[in-house]
């Protein structure tokens, strides 16, 4: 046996442990309960370190996740909607800069406790403190005015503080300790925590406090597998949920059906925007590349790379090709975007900004700088890996040579300002997926804008979207920043990202399972609706 074929069944066996171990933790037997769920977290949705409490995370931001336990301000309808949930409306003062929010006043929390205004208060007072996914520094302060009333002082005007009321769960201001909250959560939401094993399971039961529809599931267990697992737990018949691997999009599975939801999961390359001066961050993260600070560079990779070969080749057919990052949002700009498969262009492209092939190895170059850098992406992720690796033989097939790096998360942020990564952009919120991802800043460590991309009149845009009362008229003005005087943050612009893909999000969900009308654009999201979740087939458990 070569040691090809070993390491091959010794990676098999070591799935199959996973799985067994999972399948374990669910009790080692058939769950016979129609009532009973089991979902599959998908790769996105990382077990929370810190327990399950939206003031570290849980549910808000950067994962978009329902939180269950919690329930928020406003939530999605099946249109895509934000509309009341705790809240039953809002005004803004003329200035922009208070918002007051009205609050409903029949709801009680699982432990009993009454929610009021001052639960509200607190939650975001203490959540702008603390690690939460949500960026809430804008807060200045908030303040119960009453029982049923609740005022937000912000720090400025932002249209898009709606998103912010959105993704916070509510929790119990009298009895909330943040030393035990995130193991013995408590909320206003459908579900209780009734037990974690951690690295493996969450188990949530009904809440009978709970003031909305009740839901058919009355248990959901949540566990937390690595991806590769993801198919056999599907094959093994345990799991109802299960999302679908890159590896596993053109298979089926006997019992279940293949569920493919959008997310507005826009996939692509940052490049560093700007030249290597020799300045750092920190005194050790270096800034700058001499290569990709260069426009005709970004430009050719924009139009040359053949993104519908991508979403055919890596993702089976289950995702669109992507330009500007935000394509299927309300504030995007079709005249951002450029035509791209043409290598003929972007050859041309190369010549006209002075790169040459001089020496004849295939790569060009400029001023004796060879067309040549590094891309870092996350070797957990499959996608992304597959997505690296096309992009780079593309781009070679145009003269330009992009040198693979797998790494860390850590070590990829500390180099994202001079060497590209492979991002992901999934947010509906367009102060995260537009203002923090090309509004120019000085190097922060962040990985928000990671090239340090910047333009003046693309700024100018953005502030005035983030500074308007009307939603509407902010979607206009995020629309145009995108091209902004022959610039903006699209690649028919300056082009700081070269955006490829968005994939869908894709589940294994087991035949009889009815999940409703979802929200188009939120696919990541899978339990949003999941009061309304039923098995219409009881004995297809």
């Amino acid at each position: 046996m070569d040691k090809k074929t070993m390491m091959i069944i010794g990676g098999i066996a070591a799935v199959l442990v996973v799985v067994g171990c999972a399948l374990a933790f669910m009790g080692g037997s058939h769950d016979e309960d129609p009532t009973h769920l089991t979902v599959a977290a998908h790769s996105n949705i990382k077990e929370p370190e810190a327990g399950f409490s939206p003031l570290v995370g849980w549910g808000c931001g950067h994962q978009n996740y329902n939180p269950l336990v919690q329930s928020c301000l406003f939530k999605t309808d099946k249109n895509g909607s934000i509309v009341p949930d705790l809240a039953t409306g809002y005004s803004i003062s003329g200035d922009g800069k208070t918002w007051t929010v009205n609050v409903r006043d029949d709801v009680k929390f699982s432990d009993n406790s009454t929610f009021d205004a001052e639960d509200v208060a607190f939650t975001f007072n203490t959540a702008k403190t603390t690690e939460s996914e949500l960026d809430l520094t804008n807060i200045a302060n908030v303040t119960a005015v009453n029982k049923t009333t609740v005022k937000f002082d912000l720090v400025e005007p932002r249209s898009t503080f709606i998103y912010d009321l959105r993704y916070v769960g509510i929790v119990p201001s009298d009895s909330y300790d943040n030393t035990t909250y995130g193991e013995n959560p408590i909320g206003t939401g459908p579900y209780v925590l009734d037990h974690w094993d951690k690295g493996q399971q969450a188990i949530f039961k009904i809440n009978d406090n709970y003031y909305d529809q009740k839901p058919y599931f009355t248990q959901i267990t949540l566990l937390f597998p690595e991806e590769a697992t993801w198919l056999e737990l599907a094959k093994s018949g345990d799991v109802d949920v299960v999302p679908v691997a890159t590896s596993a999009l053109n298979q089926t599975v006997d019992g279940y059906q293949f569920v493919e939801k959008s997310a507005g999961r826009a996939q692509g390359i940052s490049f560093p925007y700007q030249n290597d001066t020799g300045e750092t961050w920190n005194g050790t993260v270096k800034i700058g590349n001499n290569v990709t600070a260069d426009k005709a560079i970004r430009e050719a990779l924009n139009v040359g790379v053949n993104r519908q070969t991508m979403c055919d080749d890596i993702f089976a057919g289950h995702a669109s090709p992507e330009y500007t990052s935000v394509d299927t949002r309300a504030y995007a700009n079709p005249d951002a975007k450029v035509k791209d498969g043409d290598v003929a262009q972007a050859k041309q492209i190369l010549a006209d900004g002075g790169w040459n092939d001089t020496d004849g190895d295939g790569i060009v170059e400029k001023d004796g700088v060879k067309a040549s850098f590094d891309l870092y992406y996350p070797p957990d992720y499959l996608d992304r890996q597959s997505l690296a690796t096309v992009f780079a033989e593309q781009a070679k097939d145009i003269g330009i040579e992009v040198n693979l790096v797998g790494a860390d998360w850590d070590t990829i942020y500390n180099n994202m300002y001079s060497s590209a990564a492979v991002m992901q952009q999934t947010s509906p919120d367009p102060y995260k997926s537009i203002y923090q991802q090309y509004h120019s800043k000085d190097a922060d460590g962040f990985y928000m804008n990671p090239g340090l991309y910047n333009n003046t009149a693309s700024d100018k845009l953005m502030d005035d979207a983030m500074h308007s009362s009307d939603l509407n008229a902010a979607n206009t003005l995020w629309s145009q920043s995108a091209l902004a005087n022959g610039g903006g943050w699209g690649p028919a612009g300056d082009a700081p990202f070269a955006w490829l893909v968005n994939y869908d999000y894709n589940y294994f969900i087991k035949d009889g399972i009815d999940i409703g009308q979802q929200p188009d654009g939120l696919g990541n999201d899978i339990l949003i609706n999941i009061c309304e979740w039923t098995r219409t087939n009881s004995t297809a458990n």
